[in-house]
Parts: C-alpha cells; structure tokens; sequence
C-alpha cells in the first residue's frame, strides 16, 4: 500500500511541477492520480493541522480597508472524488461588510500531504450574492485536485494547489524555512514561507507563513505594505 502511495504521490507531484512562478504554469498534462483508500481521516500535517472546531480570525489593513478573515473548521465532511475531505469554511469581512464565504474541502494522504478538492464559494455585495467564480470540485469539468501543504516541505520548484482551467488555477513553491515571526496572536520560530500566485492574475504574488503546531499565521502581498495577521485562535 505504502509503494503503490509513494508512486501516486511521486506522479502527482511530477505533474505539478512547473516552469518559473513568473512565466505560469507549463502547458503540460495535470491528472493526478487519486486513490481513495490512500487517504486518512485526520488532518494533522504539523504546517497545516485542520483540527474539528478549530476557529481562526485574521485582520489586517488593506487598500480598501480592514480586512477580518474567520476561518472554521466545521465538524461537517463532503465525499470527493470517493475521499472523505473537511470542511472548512472561510468568511471575508471588508470594513465589517460579508465580501465572500466559502465552503473549502481537504484530505490529506498517508503520506501527510495535505490535498485541495475544491470549494464553493460566494462573493457578496450589499448582501447579495454577485458572484460564484472560483469554484470548483475535483472530478468535475476537468477539475482536478492539487496539494496546498507538502507532507514535508522544502524549498524547490513550484507546484499546483487546485486546477480548474480558466477558474481556479492556484500555484505555491516553498519558499523559506525557519523563519521567525511575530504577529498579534503570539511570536513564532520555525516558520515556513510560501510564495503562492495565480497565473489568471500574473501581477500579484502572496507571501504565507505557517506556523508549526499551528498554521498559517500571516498572509502579505509581496511588493506591498498589505498584510493579514493572526489575531486570535478558540475551539469549540
């Protein structure tokens, strides 16, 4: 079980890996290979632990405003793909107004690679729905699942954390280990940074550092003063 893992995970991750964060992703086939009984029930990868009940809330200042992400791991799952995945769900307050929530659904694998199977998600506007673009779930229209957390990362080539042509097209590369940082919630050793973009938006580039034990603790634009920090952390 454990070699016929090891060989799904290599091929995904060679099918992942692409040209420079700049140029996109390569025009190459994307179908990783998903086998159910590969993945495990609890989430416990040490960057990115997705606990039942686990309530995260993040503020920061933005070019429109203040910005307040809560971020909830629900005791609910959702089958994809034939994979029993959390469900986590992800609210966007601008200046105290809904902007987006989104349902998000990960697994992880024997391996502790933690894996993105798509979302639904919302926009709002004066409390109304005024768009859905962005979702996705894997196995439909072509979707395709990506890894958003390496079992154990390291820096090097970049890879896909969700594929949805034309919609959700999400990449990362490991970008630093043993950083240090200090945010509203607490200060952090041993942090790991990512570099995460989008090829649908090829301007902008976001920095994210992961805690570990804990998870992501800061998001910052990169080539600006914008940033979203951790403000605080309750179970229920």
């Amino acid at each position: 079980m454990r070699n016929r893992l090891a060989s799904a995970i290599l091929l995904g991750i060679a099918v992942l890996l692409t040209a420079g964060c700049t140029s996109g992703p390569a025009d190459i086939p994307y179908n990783p290979k998903i086998i159910p009984e590969d993945f495990v029930a609890t989430i416990d990868n040490p960057f990115m632990p997705l606990v039942p009940g686990t309530r995260m809330v993040y503020e920061g200042l933005t070019d429109a405003g203040r910005e307040r992400i809560d971020y909830f791991v629900t005791n609910e799952t959702r089958e994809v793909m034939g994979v029993t995945c959390v469900v986590v769900r992800d609210t966007v307050r601008l200046n105290g107004e809904l902007i987006e929530d989104t349902y998000d659904w990960h697994a992880q694998d024997k391996n502790g690679n933690v894996w993105y199977f798509g979302e639904d998600s919302k926009e709002y506007k004066n409390g109304k729905v005024v768009s859905t673009t962005g979702s996705w779930e894997a196995g439909v229209d072509g979707a395709q699942p990506g890894i958003v957390m390496p079992a154990s990362p390291t820096p090097g080539p970049p890879f896909r954390q969700e594929y949805y042509a034309g919609e959700a097209e999400d990449m990362a590369k490991v970008d630093r280990l043993g950083m240090s940082v200090t945010v509203p919630y607490g200060s952090f050793t041993g942090v790991l940074r990512t570099l995460e973009w989008t090829p649908l938006e090829p301007v902008f580039y976001e920095y994210k550092y992961y805690a570990p034990g804990v998870g992501m603790v800061l998001e910052a634009l990169r080539g600006s003063r914008e940033r979203v920090e951790l403000l605080s952390i309750s179970r229920q």
